[in-house]
């Protein structure tokens, strides 16, 4: 991992890694459908694709995910604009994240569903807009 235990969360949280987002990829279930998109975030920023499959939805997940492929991004930050829960197993996190790929920067702008199945949180999918 490139941050350092210590270190300020990717995901924008004012905590430490270790106690925020760390803590999910150590194995920790997230709380919420928000607490888990952060993560996945986090674990964009880190390189984590076995963290990231590992939480999607085996109905979407697919066969493997290379983070190397292409250009990587740059990732700058992230902008949680809403989270609903849709259901007590069930939930919409609508999020900015900020990235640059060669010197340009982007945002992607998604909303995005998940489930609870078994006490633990999973991507399913996600509209862009």
């Amino acid at each position: 991992m490139r941050n350092a235990m210590s270190d300020a969360c990717p995901c924008g949280r004012p905590a430490a890694y270790a106690d925020c987002c760390g803590r999910l990829h150590r194995g920790a279930p997230a709380p919420d459908a928000a607490a888990l998109m952060r993560s996945r975030y986090s674990a964009y920023v880190l390189g984590l694709a076995d963290y990231l499959l590992a939480t999607w939805h085996a109905s979407t997940r697919p066969p493997a995910l290379d983070l190397d492929e292409g250009p990587r991004p740059k990732w700058l930050g992230l902008d949680v604009k809403r989270f609903e829960a849709t259901g007590p197993d069930s939930g919409l996190v609508e999020f900015v994240a900020r990235f640059r790929v060669g010197g340009r920067g982007q945002r992607l702008h998604e909303t995005s569903r998940f489930v609870r199945e078994a006490g633990r949180w999973y991507y399913v999918d996600g509209d862009i807009g």
